[in-house]
């Protein structure tokens, strides 16, 4: 598999200095690369490297001051070493399976384009209109509905589901049993204390290199589209309902629900099960600590926080030490109160 360096940058979400046009067909160590590789520089010891390696391209930290001339072009980044696991997580779902061609029983319609060196696995079902592109897996028992497209690269594991109109970017990976696109939870209370359900005509939207793991459920939108943002990684059994907006480059961990039309920004970490409220904003680079519970908008960028419902890291943490020193407060103040008592008595 080959890509420009421009192609690279994209999806770390960096910045190239050199030729941006160069391709990249490997990935190496700094000391041994050739042309044709990438490699990293996160530790100071290994720069002198820099200067001699064979490399096409390494990717550096944006503060890194350069003390001689270079052959390779740079990508900058804020965490290089991040970065470059990021591309061996790309490299190893694209080379996991050499899978190609169709298996039967399966079934396209006949409106259906897909694009040269895909794989279709038995029993899998793409819906009429639909366009996939080249290199995309298609694994058995998944079905994708009608008019969905997909990118180039992208992989659909077996039994994923992806609903009518879904729009995936390229180099996706969609997991085992994941839902895109099923109805938002919507429904209107009646006057007779019923609910009424809400028709959701929206879509969803996967920019490129969004992962969404295994059992994960992503509502589409009531109306426009729940949209999940470029590089963003979504792990196993996560809720999205309709309408959520994610950021690029956020990441959510296993058994978090967000509900509808909340709004995530962009490099957001949040841990496993976490609870956020709808139509609530995190603001970029916001960090959540597991199961705490979101209720109201964050608009500091960076805040990090724990607790449910979640407040100041710091807060929380000195709360934390008073209420392990309850027992022995509560002793201190019935003392207190003794003694209060005597010195009041006639």
């Amino acid at each position: 598999m080959e890509f420009t360096i421009q192609q690279i940058a994209e999806v770390l979400g960096g910045t190239v200095e050199g030729d941006a046009t160069l391709r990249i067909f490997s990935l190496a160590k700094i000391e041994e690369a050739r042309a044709g590789s990438l490699t990293f520089l996160s530790n100071s010891k290994y720069e002198p490297f820099l200067y001699e390696t064979g490399a096409s391209a390494v990717i550096v930290g944006q503060a890194l001051e350069l003390k001689h001339a270079i052959t390779p072009a740079l990508i900058r980044v804020e965490n290089p070493y991040t970065a470059f696991s990021q591309l061996l997580e790309f490299y190893a779902q694209a080379t996991r399976t050499g899978k190609r061609g169709v298996e039967q029983p399966s079934f396209i319609g006949e409106s259906s384009e897909i694009g040269a060196g895909h794989y279709r696995g038995a029993f899998s079902y793409i819906g009429e209109s639909c366009k996939l592109g080249e290199n995309v897996l298609v694994f058995p028992h998944a079905y994708i509905g009608d008019r969905v497209t997909i990118g180039a690269g992208s992989v659909i594991h077996a039994g994923a589901k992806i609903y009518s109109d879904t729009v995936i970017g390229q180099f996706c990976v969609v997991k085992a049993g994941a839902v895109v696109g099923s109805d938002g939870f919507g429904f209107a209370p009646q006057p007779d204390g019923s609910y009424k359900a809400i028709p959701q005509i929206g879509n969803v939207v996967l920019e490129d290199y969004v992962s969404i793991g295994a059992n994960a459920t992503i509502d589409c939108a009531t109306l426009g589209s729940t949209r999940i943002g470029r590089g963003s990684k979504i792990d196993n059994l996560v809720q999205l309902a309709h309408n959520v907006e994610i950021g690029q480059h956020t990441v959510i961990a296993s058994q978090t629900g967000i509900a509808g039309s909340a709004k995530i920004g962009d490099y957001c970490v949040l841990a496993g099960q976490v609870g956020m409220a709808g139509h609530v904003t995190l603001a970029n680079k916001t960090t959540v600590t597991a199961q705490s519970g979101i209720g109201k908008n964050v608009k500091q960028e960076g805040t990090f926080l724990q607790g449910s419902t979640a407040f100041d890291f710091k807060q929380n943490q000195r709360a934390q030490i008073v209420f392990r020193r309850l027992p022995e407060l509560e002793q201190r103040v019935a003392s207190l109160e003794k003694v209060k008592n005597a010195t009041e008595k006639p």
